[in-house]
């Protein structure tokens, strides 16, 4: 069982040298147990948690095939693009860009796509009813009669938790869902704070209930500051529940510190012991480059990962490049609160 201790937490937000290379030889020697093939196109495939669902590292990222920048034509071509180069892991979210997103993935899951996918969305809701009903729009939107996976977006709060687990809450509504034939699996996403996290997971141990998944931003910069890959990724492999990452980039964040490439992002992120790395797709140029980390991506040693940090550590010391964690910048629940319930 995981010791709460709030202690643990008040502490320098940045890692010392000495945690941040014991954190490193722990997550490489986890990562090394992660079974994992690769098909005939290049894409890797790992398990999902205790599922036992074979999905593809790289998961397509909802938000964005429903941009305003992408037509409609576009995005179902290039979903459909990324489900024939190997991408079988769809991410979405109800509120995304105000529904369009789910609308635009069914619409590409038609024609025998839906049968090659597993396919996730999320929902805001914190009570019983604004969930089932955000339930049911997903479902609607996505044209299925069940997802393989929801998980409750954004658990960003100190109390989101106990909204989740109370009586008339969240959770609720996900077990009927998923007694109901609606949903197969269920999960949370967030990314304030990995201290939420644990508090999810430790609500969710004095419920017995057991999350099949659990979605966190990782990357080159969560390393050094509040770690989810340091504090939350070890509990995850431990119980079995598969980590979903996400932010490899930070949106373009990271990228503008100039202090990494591409494909050293998402070399690292592949490197941890996840099942999926979700990231956003939005042109060909994206996809190609989704499609070749996946292909040309081999297990990091160690030395390696430290020298990929190493270049990070400064320009992730307070969180800078990390808005999702620092500001309310990626925080859609606190923009429109009453999609919460």
């Amino acid at each position: 069982m995981l010791s709460m201790d709030r202690r643990s937490f008040v502490r320098n937000s940045m890692l010392s040298a000495a945690a941040l290379a014991q954190s490193i030889s722990h997550l490489t020697a986890l990562a090394e147990q992660v079974a994992q093939t690769r098909d005939s196109n290049g894409m890797l495939y790992r398990t999902l948690g205790k599922t036992g669902e074979r999905v593809s590292v790289i998961g397509l990222g909802g938000y964005h095939i429903g941009k305003p920048s992408l037509s409609e034509e576009d995005s179902i071509a290039l979903t459909r693009k990324a489900i024939d180069g190997g991408i079988n892991f769809m991410d979405n979210c109800w509120d995304y860009n105000g529904g369009v997103s789910e609308i635009r993935m069914g619409k590409a899951l038609r024609d025998g796509y839906r049968q090659r996918v597993f396919l996730m969305t999320k929902i805001d809701g914190r009570t019983k009813a604004a969930a089932a009903q955000q339930i049911d729009e997903s479902l609607r939107r996505l044209q299925t009669d069940h997802v393989d996976l929801m998980q409750l977006h954004e658990v960003i709060r100190l109390e989101d938790p106990d909204r989740a687990f109370a009586a008339g809450g969240a959770i609720e509504a996900l077990t009927e869902a998923r007694q109901a034939g609606k949903i197969r699996f269920i999960g949370f996403t967030g990314h304030k704070d990995p201290y939420v996290h644990l508090r999810m997971l430790e609500m969710a141990r004095k419920h017995d209930f057991h999350f099949d998944t659990v979605q966190m931003p990782l990357n080159v910069m969560d390393a050094h500051f509040r770690s989810f890959a340091h504090d939350v990724l070890p509990v995850l492999v431990r119980e079995g529940i598969a980590p979903l990452g996400m932010k490899a980039f930070g949106d373009h964040f990271i990228l503008d510190s100039g202090t990494v490439q591409p494909m050293e992002c998402l070399h690292y992120c592949l490197n941890l012991p996840i099942s999926v790395q979700i990231t956003g797709i939005d042109s060909d140029a994206i996809l190609q480059q989704a499609l070749t980390a996946a292909s040309t991506f081999r297990p990091l040693s160690q030395q390696q990962v430290a020298s990929i940090l190493d270049k990070t550590r400064v320009a992730a010391a307070n969180g800078q490049y990390e808005l999702y964690k620092t500001t309310n910048h990626f925080d859609g629940t606190a923009h429109r609160p009453s999609v919460l319930g």
